[in-house]
């Protein structure tokens, strides 16, 4: 099935369940049947790494590169120095931006500013250009978050100011690195820091447990100055881990899970709660997956639409009535996007109906859809594009690169993957093939961002699907849904939906329970011109219907359905509803289709 506005050529989804292992470790036979299942096809082996407490964090001393930022800061601290953090403009860099001044003030530092480009007119990272805004307020160590690992130019640019330069990242680094005082970064040659996927916001947190601990050996704290507790800071270290969309391995799943904790405690930042609130979601129920998708967004729409000082100067405020000022400013912000997006959306698939009615440019038998996509139309807004990627990417399965023209009238492009490419490698091929091709680039396996010139996008294209090629064969062109299984009508209610609740935090490599079933529809009705909701019947063996439930399903319509349907094929997460105090389970429907015969 498939939305009004989406072109007729989707990449057909296969449901497959998850392989169930042979034997299962003897704690998981403690747990109830349902955890039991999910956690062994996450790969979880042992109790501990279920053990969400802070004394299972990692120690800061593998983290390369800290002694030396330790070193940094206390010189710092002690002569009373002008500190700037320069961030990035989405909610990991807002997030870590905040945290560091945030941290520094709790320990007795109150020469402190940030900075953070204006993606319109600097663009990404600690540029030269930004480095001579920089200057102006005189700054005698600088401090990046959540970028810097490639700023080559900018750190050479303070350099010659006579600034200090602290690089703190986990972006993947280039062959060389830019000549910093000191830099941190779990990516980087030699680094034994065990959780590679370590937001920028944990980077930073990280640093600033260091540098406590170094204070405290030099009897830093006292009556006056208190030593601080950095768990205050980590509703936000959660927020920015979940919205940079790091894999949640169990070191993330600590930050996350007790940021959540403390949230849940009413113990959160006056900031998070007003974006909480305008959210429309419970502090008191919140879930790793509403950080994700309706928090961050509003953090994020900051650094897309206007700047991301907005975001930041909220996540800041310690006033309630203030902060709810900012956040519904961002929640305005955010309603803009949406537009924005909507209208591009729109766009991209006139675009791709029209590109996969002419292109061949496939893996054999990967049906009639390139192995990559690459998107441009001239008047697209270069802060929406990241999105848009990724909203083509899911709904086709393949690498999608969306591009807009910059102020200087270069392409900006936001590239999104799937599982099996790793998108930063695949365009350093292409840089090193074609030289010419790619002014620059960086990001992640699954997000990256680059420049070309508008001359050169033809060329990068067929360049850029000829190294897909090279790496993905057809298989990892299934769009396959994975699921564990079906639940039984008994284990369609609240307690079992809060049990998986409250089994997370759930999130990138760690995803949350979806399960796959036949349902009668006892009713079905559109609700906001596009969404499918129903009442859902669960038949017993002897054919008498047991109970019901309610179910949704986002962006789909029943209008290509034959007349007759009265059973459907369900793949679903098992959910809390709340309304107006009152908690039901319900299925969030990810997958949908009619029973036929």
């Amino acid at each position: 099935m498939r939305s009004q506005t989406t072109p007729m050529s989707k990449s057909q989804r296969k449901v497959c369940r998850r392989q169930q292992p042979e034997t299962l470790p003897d704690f998981l036979a403690t747990l109830p049947p349902i955890l039991a299942r999910v956690y062994s096809t996450r790969n979880i082996r042992s109790a501990s790494e279920l053990d969400n407490s802070l004394k299972g964090l990692l120690p800061y001393q593998s983290l390369k590169g800290i002694d030396a930022a330790v070193t940094l800061l206390v010189a710092a601290l002690q002569d009373k120095a002008s500190i700037l953090i320069v961030g990035d403009f989405d909610a990991d860099g807002a997030t870590s931006t905040a945290v560091a001044v945030r941290a520094l003030r709790l320990m007795g530092h109150s020469n402190i500013n940030y900075l953070v480009p204006n993606r319109f007119e600097y663009g990404y990272g600690l540029t030269p250009e930004i480095v001579d805004v920089a200057q102006q307020s005189n700054p005698e160590l600088i401090i990046t978050v959540d970028n810097g690992i490639a700023s080559i130019d900018g750190v050479e640019r303070a350099k010659q100011y006579g600034i200090k330069v602290l690089v703190t990242d986990h972006h993947l680094p280039a062959d060389r690195l830019p000549d910093a005082d000191a830099i941190v970064n779990p990516n980087q040659a030699g680094d034994t820091f065990k959780c590679k996927s370590t937001a920028g916001v944990g980077v930073i947190f990280y640093i600033m447990l260091a540098l406590r601990a170094a204070l405290r050996d030099q009897d830093w704290f006292t009556t006056e100055r208190p030593e601080p507790n950095l768990a205050e800071l980590l509703d936000l270290v959660a927020l920015g881990t979940v919205a940079d969309v790091v894999p949640l391995e169990h070191n993330n799943r600590i930050l996350v899970a007790q940021g959540i904790a403390r949230i849940r405690a009413g113990k959160v930042s006056a900031g998070l709660k007003a974006l909480i609130k305008v959210a429309g979601r419970n502090a008191q129920q919140l879930k790793a997956s509403d950080m994700g998708f309706a928090i961050a967004p509003r953090i994020n729409a900051a650094g897309r639409l206007e700047d991301m000082s907005i975001g930041i100067e909220c996540l800041l405020c310690d006033d309630d009535v203030h902060a709810l000022a900012i956040a519904t400013q961002l929640d305005s912000l955010n309603h803009s996007r949406r537009e924005i997006e909507d209208e591009m959306k729109q766009q991209a698939f006139r675009i791709l109906d029209k590109l996969l009615n002419t292109e061949k440019n496939t893996i054999d038998g990967a049906d009639d859809v390139p192995a990559a996509l690459c998107l441009y139309q001239q008047d697209w807004h270069e802060g929406v594009i990241g999105i848009l990627a990724s909203r083509i990417k899911d709904y086709f399965h393949r690498p999608v690169i969306a591009f807009a023209t910059s102020k200087e009238g270069e392409l900006k492009g936001s590239a999104r993957s799937i599982q099996g490419l790793h998108l930063r490698d695949v365009l350093d091929e292409v840089s090193k093939k074609h030289p010419q091709l790619i002014e620059k680039f960086g990001g992640h396996a699954m997000a990256a961002g680059l420049t070309v010139k508008k001359e050169n996008l033809s060329e990068f294209k067929v360049a850029f699907i000829q190294q897909v090629n090279a790496h993905l064969t057809e298989d990892k062109l299934q769009n396959i849904l994975l699921t564990d299984g079906s639940l039984n009508e008994n284990d369609l209610k609240l307690d079992i939906a809060e049990l998986i609740q409250n089994a997370g935090p759930w999130g990138q490599n760690f995803p949350e329970p979806v399960f796959d079933g036949q349902f009668d529809i006892i009713e079905k009705r559109i609700v906001g011109e596009k969404h499918l909701k129903l009442v859902l019947g669960c038949s017993g063996t002897d054919g008498a219907q047991q109970n019901t439930i309610d179910a949704i399903a986002f962006n789909v319509t029943d209008k290509d359905w034959p007349a007759d349907v009265s059973r459907v094929d369900a793949v679903y997460r098992l959910d809390v509803n709340e309304f107006r105090g009152n908690r039901t389970a319900q299925l969030m429907v990810e997958h949908i289709e009619p029973v036929v015969g």
